[in-house]
């Protein structure tokens, strides 16, 4: 994006013989380069919160996972494959989701590969890796993940979407042969 207001900006400023035309594209040059570091530090902010949110399942806090979201936020597996939850409603509903899975495994690491706040900086996109560590020395289940978050105007998640292979998944939990 920079790269193309940069473009633009030369392009206009060979174009300009006038000088109060010259001012004008001075401003906008200046409003377009405020625009830009309001909308890096939006998605800065946002991709910190994403951030936050694997660090709050992996140190199984589940007061801090829950507060990253909004009253009225969304968590959606659209992989489910009716093996898992499909997801939650609300901030209560997502409480509801989490609490019972800290007590079925010895723990959880997620490790970001890619982190992208996209055009609208309100919209995070997380590619990464999940480990977790089955309790009784079961071994570990794996997958690899795409997420995204939607955030608010006050930087609460409004929708999660957790995308992972659910065939993966189906074999870590001993549930392949339930696959329809």
């Amino acid at each position: 994006m920079r790269i193309l207001i940069n473009i633009a900006i030369v392009g206009l400023f060979f174009s300009c013989s006038d000088s109060e035309e010259l001012k004008r594209l001075e401003r906008e040059v200046h409003q377009l380069k405020e625009d830009q570091t309001r909308i890096t530090a939006v998605g800065d902010k946002n991709k910190t919160s994403a951030r936050a949110f694997f660090k709050a399942l992996e140190s199984e806090n589940l007061d801090i996972l829950v507060n990253l979201f909004a009253e009225n936020a969304l968590h959606i597996n659209p992989y489910h494959s009716d093996l898992f939850p499909k997801g939650a409603k609300g901030r209560q509903g997502i409480r509801a989701y989490w609490r019972p899975v800290f007590p079925n495994f010895a723990g959880m690491t997620f490790h970001i590969e890619e982190i992208y706040a996209m055009e609208n900086p309100n919209f995070v996109f997380v590619k990464y890796k999940g480990d977790i560590k089955l309790k009784n020395d079961a071994g570990v289940y794996s997958n690899d993940y795409y997420s995204t978050f939607k955030f608010d105007q006050a930087g609460k998640i409004i929708e999660y979407v957790e995308i992972f292979n659910p065939i993966v998944a189906a074999r870590g939990f001993g549930l392949l042969a339930e696959i329809k």
